[in-house]
């Protein structure tokens, strides 16, 4: 079978593969700034030689984004999506190059598991189509974007907004799994990212009586929030209950089963950012709050907001200055496309995978949302954003061999 040719080519051109992630992990792409000019060259440089059709798209010059294209045996479209940025490194935090160093069979850098890695292997899956002279049971679409770690808008939103994303499915190279705990993620958390404002009533700090301190106003109505609505379970849609019983299960060894399904049956309210005071000897008049809402797939945002916002009204000298606010999103965990990474998967790893929500949300809820069935899949390790991040070699292969499988086994399951 073609899965198995294109299996052995990448077991057995194993170095070549890691020589594509070290090449990529050479390439600063922090972001902030995000420049992803020399990249993006880099991975064109990669795939001259082959016959594949790239194409460059910027709305940001910057900030280019590379799409290839190879067609295959039927008009359906599988897309592979991957990031080029990574967040920021502090060098000094590192005992490994975070510009890529390979030490016996790990190969460390920042972005090595999120998600250069699983750049690389997608790369190197293209390579195998070509290499072995084989024709893919699907069309498949590659797509390396700008701007994710800052959520901005070069990135997927301007290929998507720009028509260039047509595709019946896709999967996002993200790292879902960690040493001896695999998974797919097939669902997102809803959020409500707030900007409280406080007034009060200035005055000298040795006689805080004649005032009204804005903060302790701005901090008591974070707790009001947190009592009202942090205590309620959630609404959760009866579909995407199996889902989050299977993240409890996934998430239980690492933070605890009970905390595990907090996480998803109740809003989880962080307070990330509160403003307010010029001196130390004098009562604020004024505050300011940022606060991070989260919610689990399936749970009616504007419904929740709508409370938050009569609970504000609740609270004296306390406005709403900002509202941004999302839906969680799911796919069924029956799906052909969910089916497909899974099986796929666990016939690779010999391992179970589960089949859960993630904690946040990202380019998954924004494809979901245009219309294209999707799910995250990359085999990694737990050092995301941390010093000395790394990628076992034999993930490298192990990723690069499902993508590989990954668009005969989607086309199975369609047609069954």
């Amino acid at each position: 079978m073609s899965e198995g040719i294109l299996s052995e080519y990448i077991r057995a051109h194993r170095e070549e593969l890691v020589t594509v992630s070290t090449d990529l992990l050479a390439v600063d792409t922090s972001n902030p700034p995000g420049d992803t000019r020399e990249i993006v060259s880099e991975i064109e440089q990669f795939l001259d030689p082959l016959p594949v059709d790239v194409e460059q798209f910027a709305v940001d010059p910057a900030k280019p984004n590379l799409i290839v294209r190879i067609p295959g045996e039927s008009d359906r479209t599988l897309l592979y999506n991957g990031h080029l940025d990574t967040v920021p490194f502090d060098a000094e935090a590192w005992t490994h190059d975070p510009l890529g160093e390979r030490v016996d069979e790990r190969v460390y850098g920042r972005g090595a598991t999120d998600m250069k890695g699983a750049m690389a292997s997608m790369l190197f899956t293209i390579q195998a189509f070509a290499a072995t002279d084989t024709e893919p049971s699907v069309d498949l679409l590659f797509a390396f974007v700008s701007d994710e770690e800052v959520g901005g808008d070069a990135g997927l939103p301007a290929l998507l907004e720009n028509g260039e994303l047509k595709a019946d499915a896709c999967v996002i190279g993200e790292p879902t799994c960690e040493e001896r705990r695999h998974s797919v993620t097939v669902a997102d958390r809803g959020s409500i990212w707030l900007t409280l404002e406080a007034s009060g009533e200035g005055a000298h700090g040795s006689r805080p009586v004649l005032g009204v301190n804005a903060i302790d106003r701005l901090y008591d109505a974070v707790e009001t929030l947190r009592d009202r609505f942090g205590s309620s379970r959630l609404e959760i849609d009866p579909d995407v209950e199996p889902i989050i019983e299977e993240s409890v299960e996934y998430y239980g060894p690492s933070m605890g089963e009970d905390v595990a399904r907090e996480l998803f049956q109740y809003p989880s309210i962080n307070l990330g950012v509160i403003e307010g005071g010029d001196t130390i000897n004098s009562v604020p008049q004024s505050a300011r709050a940022e606060i991070d809402v989260r919610l689990a797939a399936g749970v009616r945002t504007p419904h929740v907001l709508a409370g938050i916002r009569d609970c504000v009204a609740d609270c004296e000298g306390i406005t709403i200055a900002d509202v941004s606010w999302s839906i969680g999103t799911a796919e069924a965990p029956d799906s052909p496309l969910v089916e497909a990474v899974a099986s796929t998967a666990a016939t690779v790893t010999g391992e179970r995978i589960f089949r859960r929500s993630a904690t946040g949300g990202g380019d998954a809820k924004t494809l979901r949302n245009a219309g294209i069935p999707t799910v995250e899949f990359a085999l990694g390790t737990d050092t995301v954003h941390a010093p000395n991040e790394y990628v076992p070699v034999d993930v490298l292969v192990d990723n690069a061999v499902v993508y590989a499988q990954l668009p005969a086994a989607w086309q199975s399951q369609i047609t069954q």
